[in-house]
Parts: C-alpha cells; sequence; structure tokens
C-alpha cells in the first residue's frame, strides 16, 4: 500500500502546469454548446414559445401535460399549497367561531374613534380568531424573529414588525382582537375572524412570514348591554320593618304571576347580574309548585301555615302561608271563548319574539276542548281580525293563520286591545268565559299608549265580563310595568316566555289555573300579636300592598287565582325579648302592648266567586307551633334568592353558599327539573357576583 501511494504522489508532482489559454477555449466550447442547445429546442431567445409539438387532435392530451408541466415547478407547488391552506381555514375556522357563541346577544356597535391607521412602511397586526387562540401552544404569544442570512435587509425594509398589541376578553365569550398601538381594539367576532384570514391570503401571496406578536391580557370586560335598551320594570322599595305595636295589621293582595323569575333566569343566562328592579320576591316564591292540601269539597281554598327559625338571622322566624285554589274536573269547566290578540309590529320581529310567540301558542291548543272557540288579531300600524272565531278542533286553520303573521310597522296596542274586547264580547254566551291572551314585548307606541289609560279601559272591560292576561317576549325593550299595570287591572296573570319549555309550563301545565279563575279580588290580612310579635316584615308583594281598610271593602279590586293555583307568602317576625330588635324603646312613651299570649297572630282571607259583588271569609289563628316542610324551607332559600339580587340590608353575613345549600337540601320531589334549575341559577349569580 505504501508503495502505491508514493508512485501517486510522484506522478502528481510530475503533471504539467495549468494552462489558462486552454481553459479559456475549453469553457468558450461549452457556452457554444449550452447555446446551440437552447436554439434546436426552443428557438430564439426573443421567438415566441410554441404552444404545440403534437397534431391537432392530440390537443386536451397536450394541455394536460402541459398543465402537470406547469403545476410541478417548485414556485407553483409553494403558491397552491398556500391557497388550499387559507381555503381549509376558511371552511373550519368560521364556523367554529360561530359555533363558540350559541344565545349570545348580537355585539352593539361601538361608539370610539376606528382603529388608526399604520405608520408607513407597517402593517397592522392581524386579529387572531377564538379557535386559533385556545390551540395555540403557550410558546405561540411570545415574539420569535425569523432567522435571516446575515446580508439580508433589515426588517424595516421589507416589512415592519407588527406594532404591540392588545386582547380584547369578554367574560362568558373570551375572543382574542388585536389592534394597532393607539387604535380601537376589534371585538366584532365576524370582523376579527375575516381580518385574520385576509392577513394569511396576503402572506401567502408574497411569501412573508411575520413574527408573532405580543399580547397584553387585559381584564375580562362585561358583556355590552342591550343595545338600544329601553326595558321597564314594576317594583317598589323593598318593605321595611314594622313595629307591631304601632301598625299590628298588614294587608295585600294575592298575586299569582311568575314573569319576575324567568326574567332573572334570562337575565343570569345572558352572563349578566339581574337589576334589583327585575326582581319581585313573591313570584319568584311563586314560581314553585308545592304540595299544600287540596280544598275540602265545596271550598274554594285551603290554607296552610309554617314557621320555622329564620336562615339569615337567628334571632327571627320565618312564618310561610300557603293557599291552595280547588281544580274542578276538565268536564267540569266552563265554556272557553279566547281572543289571542298578538303583537305583530317591528319590534316583535326577533327569532325570540314573534318566532317563540307562535310555537308557543301552537304548544296551547290540543289543551283546549273541541269546542272551546279562538279567534286573533294582529296589531302593529294598525289592528286587523287575522282568524275569526273558530272552533278549537279546527286546528289547521289556526295553525295557518298564525303562520301566516309576520313583524312590521310601529304598536298601535290601544288599537288592537279595543277590536279584541269587540270580538271577545260578540263570543260570549251565559255561563262561558271569555279571555284576552295578549302576546306582546309590551311597547306600545301609538295611541293609548300611558299605563294609566290602558289600564282604566282594562278595568272598565274586566267588570264587564272579559278578564285579559299578559304573555311578554324578548329583551332589549321589554316594558314589564306595562305589562303588569294591564294584568293586574284585567285580572288575569303575567308571564314571561324566554323558552318553549316556560311556553309549555304556562301554557299547557297550567292552563286551567291561566285561563279559568275561580275566585276574584282574592286579599290576605294578618294581624300580628303585639304580645308575641316586637317586629315583622313582609317579603315581597310591595306593588300589591293595600290599606287595612280596603279587606272589607268589595269595591275595592285584588288579584284574581285560577283553578288548582296557589299563592305563597313569606313574613320574618321578630318575637319579643329576642336580641334582634331593630328598633329601640321611644324616649317618651312606650306603646301599649296588647293582646293575648299564645298566638303569634291570625290569618284572614277574603276572595268573591266570579261574577259575584260579595265576598266570603276564611280565618285562622296562627299558634307558632306549626312545624316547617322542605316546601316552606325550599321558599325561604328563594326568598334569600331574591333578597340577595336586591342586595338586602337584612341579610347579614348570609350569602350565596348558604342559599345554595338550603336550596339543594330541601329540593323533595321535583319532577320538572324546576328546582335544581333555581339552584343552578344561584351558582351562576354567585360566579357573577364575585
Amino acid at each position: 500500500m505504501t508503495d502505491d501511494l508514493d508512485d501517486l504522489r510522484r506522478a502528481l508532482k510530475s503533471a504539467p502546469a495549468a494552462d489558462a489559454a486552454a481553459r479559456d477555449r475549453a469553457l468558450a466550447l461549452a457556452m457554444a454548446n449550452f447555446d446551440r442547445l437552447q436554439t434546436a429546442t426552443q428557438g430564439t431567445p426573443d421567438a415566441a414559445r410554441p404552444t404545440e409539438d403534437r397534431p391537432a387532435r392530440a390537443g386536451f392530451l397536450n394541455g394536460v401535460r402541459s398543465m402537470l408541466n406547469f403545476m410541478t415547478r417548485r414556485p407553483t407547488l409553494a403558491a397552491t399549497t398556500s391557497v388550499a391552506a387559507l381555503v381549509i381555514g376558511v371552511a373550519v375556522i368560521l364556523p367554529v367561531t360561530e359555533g363558540l357563541r350559541p344565545g349570545l346577544p348580537p355585539v352593539a356597535p361601538r361608539s370610539e374613534a376606528p382603529a388608526a391607521a399604520p405608520a408607513a412602511g407597517t402593517e397592522a397586526a392581524p386579529a387572531v380568531p377564538e379557535t386559533a387562540a385556545k390551540m395555540a401552544p403557550p410558546e405561540a404569544a411570545t415574539p420569535m424573529a425569523d432567522p435571516a442570512p446575515a446580508d439580508a435587509p433589515p426588517m424595516a425594509e421589507a416589512e415592519a414588525a407588527p406594532p404591540a398589541a392588545k386582547r380584547v376578553a369578554d367574560a362568558d365569550a373570551p375572543v382574542i382582537a388585536l389592534a394597532p398601538e393607539g387604535g380601537a381594539p376589534v371585538d366584532d367576532r365576524e370582523t376579527a375572524d375575516m381580518a385574520y384570514l385576509d392577513e394569511g391570503a396576503a402572506r401567502a401571496r408574497t411569501g412573508v412570514v411575520a413574527p408573532a406578536p405580543s399580547v397584553v391580557v387585559a381584564e375580562p370586560a362585561p358583556l355590552p348591554p342591550l343595545a338600544d335598551n329601553t326595558e321597564a320594570y314594576a317594583n317598589e322599595d323593598p318593605n321595611p320593618v314594622k313595629i307591631t305595636a304601632e301598625e299590628p295589621v298588614s294587608t295585600f293582595s294575592t298575586d299569582v304571576d311568575t314573569a319576575s323569575y324567568a326574567l332573572v333566569r334570562s337575565t343570569l343566562d345572558m352572563g349578566v347580574l339581574p337589576m334589583p328592579d327585575q326582581v319581585r320576591i313573591e313570584e319568584m316564591v311563586n314560581y314553585f309548585p308545592y304540595a299544600y292540601p287540596a280544598p275540602e269539597d265545596g271550598q274554594a281554598f285551603s290554607t296552610s301555615v309554617a314557621v320555622m327559625p329564620t336562615p339569615w338571622n337567628a334571632g327571627t322566624q320565618l312564618v310561610t302561608i300557603g293557599l291552595q285554589g280547588a281544580l274542578p274536573a276538565v268536564a267540569d269547566r266552563p265554556a272557553l271563548n279566547l281572543v289571542f290578540l298578538i303583537d305583530t309590529s317591528g319590534s316583535m320581529e326577533a327569532p325570540n319574539k314573534l318566532g317563540l310567540l307562535k310555537q308557543s301558542l301552537a304548544l296551547m291548543l290540543p289543551e283546549l276542548r273541541p269546542e272551546d272557540q279562538i279567534a286573533i288579531v294582529a296589531y302593529a300600524g294598525s289592528a286587523g281580525v287575522v282568524l275569526e272565531p273558530t272552533v278549537a278542533k279546527d286546528e289547521a286553520k289556526i295553525l295557518a293563520a298564525l303562520d301566516s303573521l309576520s313583524a312590521g310597522g310601529s304598536t298601535a296596542g290601544a288599537e288592537g286591545l279595543e277590536l279584541a274586547y269587540q270580538l271577545a264580547e260578540g263570543m260570549t254566551a251565559e255561563g262561558e268565559v271569555s279571555r284576552i291572551l295578549l302576546a306582546t314585548d309590551g311597547d306600545f307606541n301609538v295611541g293609548l299608549s300611558d299605563p294609566a289609560g290602558l289600564t282604566d279601559y282594562v278595568a272598565r272591560k274586566r267588570q264587564e265580563g272579559t278578564y285579559l292576561s299578559v304573555l311578554g317576549f324578548g329583551r332589549g325593550n321589554l316594558d314589564d310595568a306595562t305589562m303588569q299595570a294591564l294584568a293586574q287591572n284585567g285580572n288575569g296573570t303575567a308571564s314571561y316566555i324566554d323558552t318553549l319549555s316556560e311556553a309549555r309550563k304556562v301554557l299547557v301545565d297550567q292552563l286551567t289555573g291561566a285561563l279559568f279563575p275561580i275566585a276574584d279580588d282574592v286579599k290576605v290580612q294578618v294581624e300580628w300579636n303585639p304580645a308575641e310579635v316586637a317586629e315583622y316584615r313582609l317579603i315581597g308583594y310591595e306593588t300589591r300592598a293595600l290599606k287595612r281598610e280596603d279587606f272589607n271593602n268589595d269595591k275595592v279590586d285584588a288579584g284574581e287565582i285560577g283553578a288548582g293555583l296557589q299563592v305563597t307568602a313569606i313574613y320574618e317576625i321578630t318575637p319579643v325579648g329576642s336580641d334582634a330588635v331593630l328598633n329601640d324603646p321611644l324616649r317618651y312613651g312606650t306603646a301599649v302592648a296588647g293582646g293575648e299570649p299564645g298566638e303569634l297572630g291570625f290569618l284572614r282571607l277574603r276572595w268573591k266567586a266570579p261574577g259575584e259583588d260579595t265576598s266570603d271569609l276564611i280565618e285562622r289563628p296562627i299558634t307558632g307551633e306549626e312545624p316547617a316542610t322542605e316546601d316552606s324551607r325550599f321558599a325561604a332559600a328563594i326568598a334569600g334568592f331574591g333578597q340577595l339580587l336586591q342586595g338586602s340590608v337584612y341579610l347579614g353575613n348570609w350569602g350565596w353558599t348558604e342559599a345554595i345549600t338550603l336550596a339543594q337540601a330541601n329540593r323533595g320531589d321535583d319532577p320538572y327539573g324546576y328546582r335544581i334549575e333555581a339552584v343552578n341559577l344561584m351558582r351562576m349569580a354567585q360566579t357573577l357576583a364575585r
């Protein structure tokens, strides 16, 4: 091996020196050969490239071969890959980002100035869609510089790095939106997504890859308020604590409405705590069914009482009073004449208004008897009869009339009321029940629209025998105050329909109670014994308060109770001698505490049979020995729920955890899930209140 290497070394040393002239001749010959080959295959450099090299009959295959030759080139492959990635991004990202926001209200337009234009030579940072933000690894938020050769031009010459970015977060729909420094953040999700995709398309065309922008995390912002919110609610200040020796008698009208609970649920479902004005505690408590004993034969009502320690104040007691209405057999119900008075104004255009309204009323039809009559009046800029009186068994005709309704125009509610009453009066015969069922968002803006004028008109018609109930739909312009005034003066009920399940509860499960009255002008009066009770307060019923003398005056209007319905009222009382007494004794005199020991108070109940002018009376003592029940404890939890939402000053340190525990422990029989729904709403409110 050594000899061979030595021979090779000697041969290399003896090689002739390089000849520069020979090298130049070889290069010239190579270039000449290349030029001849180029001319033979493609012609002269300036000549047009041939489009065919085969006969015309092979044109199709020739075109395919040309296309494949073009598409397999490296630049073409890079471009087509970028376009394919963009198309896939559009098909995948947009549906996902849309699907992540079910039930959220539309984002209200912002009033801020538009984002400032980026400086010359710079490019605004793209908005990152929600799905991309969730899927990105943690390190994606860290700016990374692109590798570049040492002789590459500075980044500012090719593309300036994006400016600092801001994150705009929503409490329930966290979407990252990026904006140039000094500009308004983007909070429209579709705009953010499309900006991201447009930016991707631009980068695919240019081949420029920008570094990942830095992201600054801001505090979560609350949900935007409902656009053009004109909602109005009927409520009063919470009842104060009263001194029994000075004012021993409490009088109020019954209330079987449930609208407030459904409104509270609707608001919490939007991720917002309800305003105190939205909360009427008696309507929250009365939303739930309780196992009160049925009345004896021939009696319109039964009464029940339960006494228990107050959950939020160890020095006081809760006294729960329950009324149970009689439920006649379906065969014993009088014939029903029902007029659907439907708001078809422009404000009812949303799916959760007129669309849900149609579905809700359709659920009700199978529950009616074949001989019951239905008529439909619609009102917008003007009112008109959509369906003349039709027997309920002609369901197809009624459904077709409902389906024909569409929204548009202003709200001539007063004109619609007048026409509905005319129809109802023409349908009524001896012994029959006539009722108008007004379905609206309450936004009366044409004609007789002030609550006083409307309620006076409805009250006159009530005295003539036609009752009025109200179903509320939608949010944003819901006029709860007008709805409450109409229902109370029409001897009817006010309900809020936010879901089809709520429509079933009101119009199917409780249909008999909603449409067939068993008692008018129902009044409750409790006289507390000052020898046993130092102070008391009625929880709720602020809008139903009556004067003491109104109880025995049969001319004074009060609430109606339908067949099988219930009423629950809760008092918090402070026993004499308790450390929980809130009022100091008087300096210049003390009210005399009369009454005999042994009774906490005395309950009186008055009502009129439908169509009668004279009231009946039920009385019973409240001894304080009445045991608490699972129902009374659950009702106390709901009363606490309402007070927490109102920010009550009477709860001390009792809070959401205690309310949830009390409700959960006393759910009892809950076949339709109403009570567990309330527990979950409390949990949501607890989270939002932090």
